[in-house]
């Protein structure tokens, strides 16, 4: 009873994780710009992050080692260090973005400018990093995060037409005045988000942290196979939303209030709180993640003693490390930059980083040396073949298109 409990409230963690401000501000945006003509992106970068958490979480329970860990010692310190530059600056960058989510859903309760509550928010998300014990935060969190449900009951309330949505769907396609290239932009942008950096090393180090073993591999399946799709599945709801209210009026999306106008239009007042609520949980538990993942993978990288598992003054630089890491991502919305727009650039960026996250864990996962029998089976390297060449043509495309159309024009 207490390993199906642990499964199921996996699952629920997984799905209120799942969605951050990448996803809530790419798929509302996809979804006034385009319908649901890019459906199929969301599907496939939710396979791909299916594949590689299980990977990853795999690689942990069996060498109760997170996959970063493995990297340098696997691939030595150049590259080791290659990848921690690009993955510590994409991820603090991201954290940066959650903070100033969790500030705007505050701006949409309060009316007060999200300005205001920066230093408050990355305060509490200090002392939440450094007091609060790792699974208390993680499902607490998770698990209102699970407020954005109401993303599905709005769709379903709201005079959606199913037959154009499924035309839309099964047409990807650029609509209205939309050209490929803004299109492909948007692909990439939705693609990033769903397979955002952070996500593996959270889900591996979360491994450890949590002390899976090879016993958990069921656990490790259920998160990764059954969470992860619930949540792409919220994400869809979003940007149906979106295509329901936006897109027939030619709107976009450019703040968060706009992507809560639909729960609203739907299910008034209560929907709205309700929303909000969701837009909190949801990015104040990806700012946990990402401060935890800063923290992880430079502890990771030099040997140091890391983890919520250990008291603070045992792994006191691993918490420097997170103290520091939180200081930059407030650091960088005090420069006034829109949270929205910083966070279109840190989806750009991680799809730039993806191959230096991913390659890693494939080549881990097929050594014996570390996991013996457990190494990936066929099916698993045909499926990590085939996106690590989607990967590198996303990584490849992204700047060229960021730059063609004006970060999506």
């Amino acid at each position: 009873m207490k390993k199906a409990f642990a499964i199921t409230l996996g699952i629920l963690t997984a799905i209120g994780g799942f969605v951050d401000i990448g996803d809530i501000v790419a798929n509302s945006q996809a979804g006034a710009r385009f319908g649901m003509s890019l459906t199929w992106v969301v599907v496939v970068s939710v396979l791909g992050i299916c594949a590689y958490a299980e990977m990853s979480g795999r690689v942990a329970a069996v060498s109760s080692r997170p996959v970063f860990d493995l990297v340098r010692e696997r691939l030595g310190p150049r590259i080791g260090l290659l990848n921690l530059t690009g993955s510590y600056l994409v991820t603090v960058l991201t954290l940066g973005a959650e903070l100033g989510g969790v500030a705007l859903a505050l701006e949409l309760a309060t009316s007060v400018s999200y300005l205001l509550f920066v230093p408050v928010v990355a305060f509490v998300a200090w002392v939440v990093l450094w007091r609060v014990k790792f699974e208390t935060m993680e499902r607490i969190f998770g698990l209102l995060g699970l407020a954005l449900v109401v993303f599905v009951v709005a769709v379903l309330r709201l005079h959606t037409d199913w037959g154009a949505l499924w035309h839309q769907a099964s047409n990807p396609v650029p609509t209205g005045d939309e050209n490929w290239a803004t299109y492909a932009f948007q692909a990439v942008a939705l693609f990033a988000a769903g397979m955002t950096p952070y996500e593996v090393f959270f889900f591996s180090s979360g491994a450890v942290e949590e002390r899976w073993t090879s016993n958990d591999l069921n656990i490790n399946r259920a998160n990764a196979f059954i969470g992860f799709p619930l949540g792409g599945a919220l994400s869809l709801a979003l940007m149906a939303c979106a295509a329901v209210v936006f897109n027939p009026l030619e709107v976009r999306v450019e703040t968060l209030g706009q992507s809560a106008l639909p729960v609203a239009l739907a299910l008034g007042k209560l929907g709205l709180a309700v929303v909000i609520l969701g837009f909190f949980a949801a990015t104040f538990g990806a700012a946990m993640e990402t401060g935890l993942s800063s923290a992880y993978t430079i502890a990771q990288y030099f040997g140091w003693q890391w983890g919520k598992y250990v008291k603070p003054r045992e792994a006191a630089r691993f918490h420097v490390v997170l103290l520091a890491s939180v200081l930059i991502g407030m650091a960088v919305l005090f420069t006034t930059i829109d949270p929205v727009l910083l966070t279109e650039y840190t989806l750009i960026f991680s799809a730039v980083v993806l191959p230096l996250t991913y390659l890693p864990i494939l080549i881990v996962a097929n050594d014996r040396e570390y996991l013996g029998d457990k190494v990936n089976g066929r099916l698993a390297n045909t499926i990590g073949m085939v996106y690590l060449v989607v990967i590198l043509v996303v990584a490849v495309a992204a700047i060229p298109l960021m730059v063609m159309t004006g970060v999506g024009g």
